[in-house]
């Protein structure tokens, strides 16, 4: 079971160059961090549509990692 939960809406986004190259945008749900990854690639070219449906998907991640994070607790450790 993966601890890394993927957004669906980048299934549909394809390099404009038709190199047939996958994005994914995951939220890790213990830690909080956000997962970006370019498969088969270490480039794309996109449209500015499909630019945008990239960045919406990256802004809902920042957003679900900040709630994680913040509903730890801090870690106050008062040493003297």
């Amino acid at each position: 079971m993966s601890a890394f939960a993927s957004d669906p809406g980048l299934d549909d986004i394809r390099d404009a160059a038709g190199h047939n190259t996958k994005f994914d945008v995951a939220v890790h749900l213990h830690d909080g961090t956000v997962r970006l990854s370019i498969l088969w690639t270490q480039e794309i070219l996109l449209n500015a549509d499909d630019a945008d449906q990239v960045a919406q998907p990256l802004q809902r991640a920042a957003e679900q990692a900040r709630r994680i994070t913040a509903t730890r607790e801090p870690d106050r450790s008062t040493s003297t």
